[in-house]
């Protein structure tokens, strides 16, 4: 059991900088390709049919900008790239890289808007200058022209990664066609059940290990988690947690805590005076885990609780469940 307890507070220590690092290797990548291509970036007017002159170039600000946070590379200012571009619509790799190498650029992004019925058909890509081929070309549709905010997002994460949209989904950048639903702003309903096994610490009858099992219904927000928690784990416990959420993508490294009551059962009641002991009592929980899945509508859930009840027993344990959450 002492080597449980020491192997489990390690792994406590360790899950939470271990699962960040994993959560910012997607963060990570868009470093080293930057890294890698220092130079200079053009992003060429876009090309559009049927869709407002408003609504472009506020989607073109938007891709600017988006990129503009995420790269280091030095991006050609609109005035140059339009002068050099003309009027002539540009909206494949040739025409693009051409463009690219008299403005002297080493990558050259292009994009061109559709409508097409009440859905606007995006068409994007990346261009190598000197090799004079495509990095990457991809598309996207965007239902409504107020979802263009998200779809720029995932445009610039998908150019800057080097990767398909469908790569690059994180929350937050979630678009309309996704998720069949406009994007969030309030927070998430979610609920799920886990289980898994309490292993005693302190208290508890002296017992190895009680099955564990536990309802959570909460909201999530992007970096914050809240809820109610109930559980049976040798008794009855009722807790309020609240999680933060350490990266907004598939893989959700997290921290938190819980706080709540504990009806522990106990075998007696009573100690070797005769004295009656009280077996419920405030539980205080710390906990850490991580959620897989989390842009989807559902999430597996990994966590690892430490509890501690305040009644005369001084119950303390270990706690690892797995569950589902939507």
């Amino acid at each position: 059991m002492k080597m449980f307890y020491f192997l489990a507070v390690t792994v406590l220590c360790l899950m939470v900088p271990v699962g960040f690092l994993f959560g910012q290797i997607g963060r990570f990548a868009v470093v080293d390709t930057v890294a890698q291509a220092q130079g200079k970036m053009a992003i060429l007017p876009f090309h559009s049919l049927g869709i407002d002159y408003v609504s472009i170039q506020t989607a073109e600000l938007l891709l600017r900008q988006e990129i503009g946070k995420l790269t280091a590379a030095e991006i050609i200012s609109e005035n140059e790239t339009r002068q050099m571009a003309g009027d002539v619509p540009c909206t494949d790799v040739a025409c693009a890289a051409e463009i690219g190498e008299q403005l002297g650029a080493d990558e050259v992004v292009f994009c061109s808007l559709s409508r097409l019925g009440e859905k606007i058909v995006v068409q994007y890509g990346l261009a190598d200058v000197a090799s004079k081929k495509k990095v990457i070309v991809d598309n996207t549709a965007s239902e409504t022209v107020e979802d263009l905010e998200a779809v720029m997002k995932r445009v610039a994460l998908s150019i800057v990664n080097r990767k398909p949209m469908g790569q690059t989904a994180e929350v937050g950048a979630i678009t309309e066609r996704e998720i069949g639903v406009p994007r969030r702003r309030s927070a998430l309903g979610i609920n799920g059940v886990s289980f898994g096994y309490l292993y005693p610490q302190h208290g508890y009858d002296n017992d190895d290990r009680s099955f564990a099992l536990d309802y959570r219904r909460g909201y999530e927000m992007e970096r914050i988690a809240v809820g109610a928690q109930f559980a049976i784990r040798k008794g009855i416990a009722l807790n309020i947690y609240t999680s933060y959420l350490i990266t907004k993508t598939d893989f959700c490294p997290y921290i938190g805590g819980a706080f709540g009551f504990h009806w522990v059962s106990h075998d007696e009641d009573s100690d070797n005076d005769g004295d009656n002991l009280k077996s419920d009592g405030f539980e205080f929980i710390i906990n850490t885990g991580i959620r897989a899945f989390r842009t989807y509508n559902f999430q597996v859930l990994l966590n690892f609780d430490y509890a501690f009840t305040l009644n005369d027993y001084d119950d303390e344990a270990i706690v690892f469940t797995i569950g589902l959450l939507h």
